[in-house]
């Protein structure tokens, strides 16, 4: 018992030893994922871990590093002994352009919600456009203000999944979430629950009927039992 016991304290003085001093320092910081701009990002935000050792790298300290940057969205870390800290990035995907009227500028917003940035140029962005009021507060790195929310979800589930003509406008009114297609159909949500269920929907009676090129109507799932197609045929001369 004695010994063991013995062991057991010399690996506490070892191990405290090992996190004071440079036997495991960080020399190397491998990070991986994202864009090449946001790993530039990212091991500039990090360059601090450098000459710190291994065993003294936490996942609190790096989240709050890297919650400066609104371009990740989750992050992975990994001690490769004897001198490389691994992180692994899940970027941010872009889904929309909130433009603030009256005004000029624009919001790049993430799938997520979070707002990632200002746009110098909002006017050349092919993403869909969400247009509020300019007193709505948004800020580089936040979340959109809850009311929005359902925009970049209701976005963030056509992405895996186009719908026919692209989404030009998505608009949020109270519990009515509407996505205007490029050839202007409209898409009635309703509420933001079951969205994948209501878009899936919509897709497949927009490929069967061909409505999106029709220019104008709309398309109602805010029932998914009950879906409801209205358009407004153009007429050839």
């Amino acid at each position: 018992m004695l010994v063991g016991l013995a062991l057991l304290v010399l690996a506490g003085v070892l191990y405290a030893a090992a996190r004071t001093t440079s036997v495991f320092a960080v020399q190397t910081l491998e990070v991986r994922g994202g864009t090449p701009a946001l790993r530039a990002q990212v091991r500039a935000a990090l360059a601090a871990e450098r000459g710190r050792s291994l065993l003294a790298v936490d996942g609190t300290t790096i989240g709050r590093r890297l919650d400066a940057l609104p371009g990740v969205r989750s992050f992975t870390y990994d001690r490769a002994f004897p001198h490389t800290l691994r992180v692994v990035v899940r970027r941010e995907v872009p889904a929309l352009v909130v433009r603030r009227v009256p005004g000029s500028d624009g919001f790049l917003v993430a799938a997520s919600g979070k707002v990632l940035r200002l746009l110098a140029h909002p006017h050349r962005s092919t993403l869909p456009r969400l247009w509020v009021k300019n007193t709505v507060p948004l800020v580089a790195g936040e979340p959109l203000p809850p009311a929005l929310a359902p925009a970049a979800a209701a976005l963030a589930a056509v992405r895996s999944a186009a719908l026919p003509g692209g989404v030009r406008t998505v608009r949020v009114t109270g519990e009515e979430l509407t996505l205007t297609l490029g050839g202007g159909l409209q898409v009635r949500l309703g509420d933001d629950g079951d969205l994948r269920l209501k878009l899936a929907i919509a897709r497949r009676i927009l490929r069967l009927t061909g409505a999106a090129a029709t220019g104008g109507g709309y398309l109602d799932v805010s029932v998914p039992e009950r879906p409801v197609l209205a358009v407004n045929p153009r007429v050839g001369g």
